[in-house]
């Protein structure tokens, strides 16, 4: 008798809700795995490490001011875009051809007229940098009709340029498999603020019917 109360005691150490413990010990590890797996995806992804970025530069060029309330066209300055694989910093020589004349004494524009007199160009931070194992022609998107505000934001509104888009793989591709929602009449890729018709997929069929446009989707199109 003694020995069959001991062993209800014994079986009674533990109450009756640890039987459940591997089972919650599984549900646990799966909850955290998912958690971290979202941390990773969102905090390490370019949508929360690049957008935003806007390193201070050695000038305090203000787009709004040259952009927007002087209206000068963003080829003034990158005057390669559509004819180059990269759009080109403009040199010093581009900047001193207005400020020779306009505020030649701006305290401002002392690193500039330095780098004009010395021909040491300004050493500009990068703004936008795809990874070196990318492949991105600036030319072929801009004859294509893709707008600069497309992947730069409205520049004419913005005293410091800054990246506004993830420029990620999945962000690039979601605009080659469906180009019609970006692209515009090429003569109109710098103007800022633009607003498609009432039948811009119409329209933009059409371009992509007589320019033969087909961006690549394959892995090849842009890692080569």
């Amino acid at each position: 008798m003694d020995r069959e109360l001991g062993e209800q005691q014994q079986q009674q150490i533990f109450p009756k809700w640890t039987n459940y413990l591997p089972l919650i010990s599984v549900v646990g590890l799966a909850v955290a795995a998912i958690v971290a797996v979202a941390f990773v995806w969102y905090y390490f992804s370019p949508e929360y490490t690049d957008v935003g970025y806007r390193p201070k530069q050695p000038v305090a060029f203000s787009h709004k001011l040259h952009a927007g309330d002087l209206g000068l066209d963003c080829r003034y300055c990158h005057s390669n875009v559509e004819v180059s694989v990269h759009a080109n910093v403009p040199p010093t020589q581009t900047c001193m051809s207005c400020h020779t004349m306009i505020l030649p004494e701006s305290e401002k524009l002392l690193p500039v007229r330095e780098s004009y007199s010395s021909d040491k160009p300004i050493e500009w931070v990068r703004v936008h940098k795809l990874p070196d194992f990318v492949y991105f022609n600036h030319s072929a998107h801009v004859l294509a009709g893709v707008g600069c505000e497309s992947c730069h934001g409205n520049i004419a509104q913005s005293e410091v340029v800054m990246q506004r888009e993830s420029l990620s793989m999945g962000w690039c591709l979601d605009c080659h498999r469906h180009p019609a929602a970006s692209l515009r009449p090429p003569e109109l890729v710098t103007q800022m603020g633009w607003q498609p018709p009432a039948n811009q997929l119409e329209l933009a069929e059409i371009m992509i019917v007589q320019k033969h446009i087909a961006p690549p989707e394959d892995c090849s199109g842009c890692h080569r």
